[in-house]
């Protein structure tokens, strides 16, 4: 009881501290400056968003980047060694260090039309929310908290991370944490998508793409040889028929399959790629377990069907792991964020998601995800939206909560 006591207690002085700082003179001069400035980085989402940034290929964006990270005036902008561009807002002390940082790429391959078109406060074209909007507002908060002489106890680091989308697997975030900036931070925010939510759960996957081979031959003449397809149908069923929780949430997926050379040909290969996801790293675990389990089975079964005649062979490549981790809903940084969350109107919910944060939550350090402001529809698809309307306020609540962080 005293426990619990002493945690109510502890979040009322944070809630109250939230309440505080944006009555600082200092911070209303930020928030000013935020509206100000809003139809200017609104420009600049656009901008940025037309600069083509597919999955492996964000180059072109993270030197733009880098370029405003300069003219900021942050300190130590540089690239690292996986694309990420970094740049520092020194605080009086090295520590406490915030990353706070939104990522480059989009889930869009090359070619595609990234041009945006503008109605009113609507805005079109792809990757505009996700993440144009997180880039957008973390250029907001630096310009603020520069225009505004803004002082900070702890520092502040900046970054526009790769790899966050698809295939990417989070590589540039895992990059930040085990080298570049490997033992320096000490708290994480991800700005990412839209609206004022809170992420503090990541969902943890593993991904797979599965290539089953065989001897192949013609339907009739050979039939009888085992076949490639016939064994990834065997193992496409028996993940169907996996048994797992759901709470916490857990799922599984074969989301594209390929192979054969034709209708009357015995497949000599073919392939799957299979999604896992869990929010808790046991259940996650105990469904990878089920996968390779089911995969091995299938091939035996396939053989055993057609005894001496060829064997069929499967090659189970693992193509992406996000881990899972999650942040306390009572613990000091989702606690700031609540609060700064309901300082410009929001509900302050908290959610689950797979982020960038992912990767600082599995690894104990205090991180969240947090929208850029606006609202919008249609992530990941070729004609996602964003309202502009009141935008200002995932600015505003950024960079409240990322003062109220480095202290």
């Amino acid at each position: 009881m005293r426990f619990f006591v002493s945690v109510l207690f502890a979040s009322a002085l944070l809630a109250q501290d939230a309440a505080r700082l944006a009555e600082d003179p200092a911070i209303k001069v930020a928030f000013a400056a935020i509206q100000k400035n809003e139809p200017h980085f609104i420009d600049e989402q656009i901008r940025i968003c037309e600069i083509p940034a597919p999955p492996f290929h964000e180059e072109a964006r993270a030197k733009e980047l880098e370029r405003l990270f300069q003219q900021a005036g942050l300190h130590e902008v540089r690239i690292d060694k996986a694309g990420n561009v970094i740049g520092v807002r020194p605080g009086a002390s090295p520590h406490p260090n915030l990353l706070l940082q939104a990522h480059l790429d989009t889930v869009f391959p090359e070619g595609t039309n990234v041009k945006v078109t503008r109605e009113g406060t609507l805005l079109k074209g792809p990757g505009i929310g996700d993440d144009c909007r997180g880039l957008a507002t973390m250029l907001g908060v630096i310009r603020a908290l520069e225009e505004a002489h803004v002082k900070t106890p702890g520092t502040i680091t900046f970054a526009a991370d790769v790899g966050e989308e698809g295939l990417g697997d989070l590589r540039g975030t895992k990059e930040l944490f085990n080298n570049t900036l490997k033992g320096q931070i000490d708290k994480f925010i991800s700005i990412d998508g839209l609206g004022l939510g809170i992420t503090n759960i990541g969902v943890g996957s593993y991904r797979y793409r599965v290539e089953f081979k065989g001897p192949g031959g013609h339907s009739f003449g050979a039939f009888g040889m085992v076949n490639p397809i016939q064994a990834m149908g065997r193992a496409i069923a028996k993940i169907d028929n996996f048994d797992v929780p759901k709470n916490p949430k857990t799922t599984f997926n074969v989301g594209r399959v390929g192979g054969g050379t034709s209708v009357n040909a015995i497949p000599f290969e073919c392939w799957m790629e299979v999604d896992m996801r869990s929010a808790d790293k046991n259940s996650l675990e105990a469904v990878n377990a089920k996968f390779k389990a089911a995969i091995a089975e299938a091939v035996e079964e396939e053989n055993k069907r057609w005894p001496g005649h060829g064997t069929v062979t499967a090659s189970p490549e693992l193509v992406g792991l996000r881990p899972a981790g999650s942040t306390p809903a009572d613990s000091a940084i989702v606690i700031a964020a609540v609060a700064a969350t309901k300082v410009v109107g929001g509900s302050g919910r908290l959610g689950e998601g797979s982020t960038d944060a992912n990767v600082p939550m599995n690894l104990g350090i205090p991180a969240i995800t947090i929208g850029g402001g606006g609202r919008g529809s249609g992530a990941h698809a070729l004609d996602e939206q964003f309202d502009t309307k009141d935008s200002y306020l995932g600015t505003e609540r950024a960079l409240l909560l990322a003062v109220a962080l480095a202290r």
